[in-house]
């Protein structure tokens, strides 16, 4: 997992240097009639397709929607995707109810993107176009690189379609830099408690963090974990926050703070643990920082920072005396129906 990591800053490199292929096929995008998107994804990937969500919606204006792919796989359901693009999201490409629901998308008229980290698996071979995450073999139960490679090829996806969000290749120099500086998690590892409850919250573009935050969590301590949307947390949640509780906020630099202050007051009122991931303009003495990516907007510091939640979710692990990379009851390819 440390390994891998470490490899970020060298896989978007790979992967930018696959350019003209986001290029080409935005051509087409431009010129089709798609009037809605549907992504289909299972958990790290999942999150990923809520960044590309967020993404779609922003830049383009389209409806998106998450797929459940049990529509298909349990219920048989008969699909009607005559305008719709389906851009399925995998590390393996090889999950049987994303490939069976793409199969089934497919036929029902949609046009199918798959974006894998393996060009022969089933998705790809399925898709009327793939976008390969070039991120090598990842041998990691927990996934890290493939995760940071799904956020910047889905900017690099919206940003060809919609030619907005250029200057995303200074994400290297930022990764790289981040990297350099990962000593400063100590501090937050030491203060993070296994015993007591964990929330990770987000908003925007930093929600899918905060949800692949709480998954790398459990995947790797083995303990229960909430991953939620500030505003979702505010809506009942938070009533079992109390002082000996955790929050982990990830707020990345270039968010609009101001949409966080009137949340961040109540959630102070319970007197938890605050950690902060990103910017800590915000941030009380007595809370803990993290400082994340300082990169030109939040969409591109956001697909920097997913390295601090790898190595704090590591280290984190490391901390308790459990092994990250291979964590029990968990295989590194999950075959669901």
């Amino acid at each position: 997992m440390a390994s891998e990591i470490a490899e970020i800053p060298a896989v978007f490199t790979n992967l930018l240097d696959t350019e003209s292929q986001f290029t080409a096929l935005a051509n087409l995008l431009k010129n089709s009639e798609i009037k809605s998107v549907l992504v289909p994804a299972r958990g790290t990937s999942d999150n990923a397709a809520h960044f590309l969500k967020y993404l779609i919606e922003t830049q383009l204006g389209l409806p998106v929607g998450l797929t459940s792919p049990s529509s298909v796989t349990i219920y048989r359901a008969k699909l009607n995707f005559e305008n719709t693009l389906i851009v399925a999201i995998s590390q393996s490409g090889q999950s049987t109810d994303l490939v069976e629901y793409a199969a089934a998308a497919k036929t029902a008229g949609a046009k199918l993107i798959s974006i894998t980290n393996d060009e022969k698996s089933p998705l790809a071979k399925l898709a009327d176009h793939h976008l390969p995450l070039m991120a090598g073999v990842e041998l990691a139960v927990a996934a890290t690189k493939s995760y940071a490679a799904q956020l910047l090829a889905s900017v690099m996806l919206v940003s060809a379609w919609s030619s907005k969000l250029t200057n995303y290749k200074s994400v290297v120099d930022a990764a790289t830099e981040l990297l350099a500086n990962s000593s400063v998690l100590s501090d937050a590892v030491a203060k993070c408690d296994r015993a007591n409850e964990i929330v990770v919250l987000g908003r925007g573009f930093s929600y899918p963090n905060a949800r692949e935050a709480a998954l790398k969590i459990q995947e790797t301590s083995k303990i229960s974990v909430q991953g939620l949307s500030i505003a979702d947390y505010m809506h009942g949640p938070i009533s079992a926050l109390t002082d000996k509780s955790q929050v982990l906020l990830f707020v990345p630099n270039g968010i609009p703070l101001e949409s966080l202050k009137g949340d961040l007051e109540k959630i102070r009122a319970k007197s938890p643990s605050i950690f902060w991931f990103g910017s800590g303009e915000l941030a009380l003495p007595n809370e803990v920082v993290i400082p994340g990516a300082k990169c030109e907007n939040e969409v591109f510091s956001s697909v920097v920072d997913s390295i601090i939640l790898q190595t704090f979710a590591l280290e984190f692990a490391r901390k308790n005396g459990l092994d990250p990379d291979s964590p029990e009851g968990l295989s590194k390819v999950t075959f669901t129906r």
